[in-house]
């Protein structure tokens, strides 16, 4: 989106879109999961788990880092991943204030 256009859009709208797109991958959703199963940085298992080529494996990653759930250090040729606790929290909240005012009987249709 335009910066001209998010301005039509409050903070919380627009926070919540660049949550969304950065969970908006199925390879994403199976690294993060990998990644709060094993509970600790993982380094270059991904591609194997994943079964994706190490460039794509790389570009999702980097797309999550870029969005702040994983963090990365360097360790030798390495870069361990892990998520990133802080940010982590902040998509729970902020997704579970978008989730928590619609019926949950569904009595909308």
């Amino acid at each position: 989106m335009g910066a001209t256009k998010a301005d039509l859009f409050t903070k919380q709208q627009n926070e919540i879109a660049l949550m969304a797109k950065a969970l908006a991958h199925p390879a994403r959703i199976a690294i993060l999961q990998y990644l709060v199963k094993k509970n600790a940085c993982v380094c270059g298992d991904l591609v194997d788990e994943l079964g994706l080529a190490q460039a794509t494996t790389s570009q999702h990653l980097k797309e999550l880092k870029t969005a702040g759930l994983i963090q990365g250090t360097i360790e030798g040729v390495n870069v361990c991943y892990c998520i990133n606790p802080k940010v982590w929290k902040q998509y729970q909240v902020l997704f579970a204030g978008f989730f928590k005012d619609v019926a949950p009987d569904g009595s909308c249709c």
